[in-house]
């Protein structure tokens, strides 16, 4: 028996496409809410915090002023 006889078509629900985009809506703003929270934690941090992680105060910086958008 192949795999593909268990599975009928109609047995699966798709999700619409508005399910999608809501889906992708939710995933950016939980993606933009993570990189607010780090780096307002990077904003706290002391010296000897960002050396034992292994940034400097510069580098922390830069990624503060960083856009939404960028990784």
């Amino acid at each position: 028996m192949a795999i593909d006889t268990i599975f009928v078509q109609g047995d699966v629900e798709r999700p619409s496409s508005s399910r999608k985009s809501l889906y992708r809506a939710w995933l950016a703003v939980r993606a933009w809410r993570l990189k607010r929270r780090t780096r307002q934690d990077l904003i706290e941090m002391t010296e000897d915090q960002l050396r034992d992680i292994g940034i400097t105060r510069s580098e922390a910086q830069r990624e503060i002023g960083k856009s939404f958008y960028w990784d």
